[in-house]
């Protein structure tokens, strides 16, 4: 696989005032996002990971080391725009990324300014639309659709500008459980059948179980990376971090404490049923 998003040895503070010493929001971050991937960011408040995600499509630059889009280095200002077109951002408030009354008139603002033909903007906007499941809302008004609506609208607005990739920033921390699960099972299905490469910035573990990679950053600092089932079978590291680990490997943990061995790297619930129950019938 080619390489889509590259971050080498990136360094980044945020300007504090006069006389305070500046905490690096990022200290060294080295990772490399294969195309065509779907990779899940956690960490707790702090840890980095939404630095990072702006460091993606040049929202934030690097002030030592280098982040490329296929090659290309967000520190140079000539090639932004073509940055931005591969690279779509979804952040956590879809209020903030609605700009229209009208669902269509807003998955259309993105290719309007940048001068795409109208036949094709209308072709895109119908695509986007119907890639996130909502081509039946095209002529509401934005502000009457649910949360989990609104971000796929935000989500589908950023098709429209046919990106190669699509980082979401925490964008499903302000929904409630159905909408969670509307925006995931839509990036999901576009990563899939369309080959899109999706970057999730999350605090949700659940939401990592299908994922192709999950990285964990704590300090400003990439601390684990591996599959889904290898990071987090390392229970005490994470809780190190701050962080909680699933349910499922929440149960197993400690299960296999009150002398029961078991495996940590049964995700799913039904992963979990199955080796409890293979361990069940081995002690008779």
């Amino acid at each position: 696989m080619s390489v889509m998003l590259q971050a080498e040895s990136v360094r980044f503070a945020y300007p504090v005032s006069e006389g305070r010493e500046a905490v690096p929001a990022l200290d060294g971050v080295t990772v490399a996002v294969e195309r065509g991937t779907f990779t899940v960011v956690f960490g707790h408040n702090g840890s980095g990971k939404s630095t990072f995600a702006k460091m993606c499509n040049a929202v934030l630059v690097p002030d030592e080391g280098t982040v490329s889009v296929e090659g290309m280095d967000t520190r140079d200002d000539t090639l932004l725009l073509s940055i931005r077109q591969r690279v779509g951002m979804v952040f956590q408030n879809p209020d903030n990324q609605i700009v229209a009354n009208v669902v269509e008139e807003d998955v259309a603002f993105a290719p309007e300014n940048l001068g795409v033909p109208t036949d094709e903007i209308r072709a895109r906007v119908d695509a986007s639309l119907d890639a996130v499941g909502m081509r039946e809302f095209v002529t509401h008004a934005p502000h009457l659709l649910s949360g989990g609506q609104k971000q796929r609208i935000a989500i589908a607005g950023v098709l429209a500008m046919c990106p190669d990739c699509i980082v979401l920033d925490e964008a499903t921390a302000m929904l409630d459980p159905m909408g969670r699960r509307e925006v995931l099972s839509t990036v999901r299905r576009l990563n899939r059948e369309q080959g899109i490469t999706v970057l999730l910035i999350t605090h949700h573990m659940n939401e990592a179980e299908d994922a192709d990679r999950v990285i964990v950053m704590d300090d400003g600092r990439v601390v684990m990376d591996g599959t889904p089932k290898e990071v987090f079978s390392r229970v005490e590291q994470l809780r190190d971090t701050g962080l909680t680990v699933p349910e499922t490997v929440e149960l197993l943990d400690r299960l296999c404490q009150d002398g029961m061995p078991l495996p940590l790297d049964a995700l799913s619930v039904d992963e979990c049923a199955d080796v409890i129950a293979d361990a069940l019938s081995r002690k008779g």
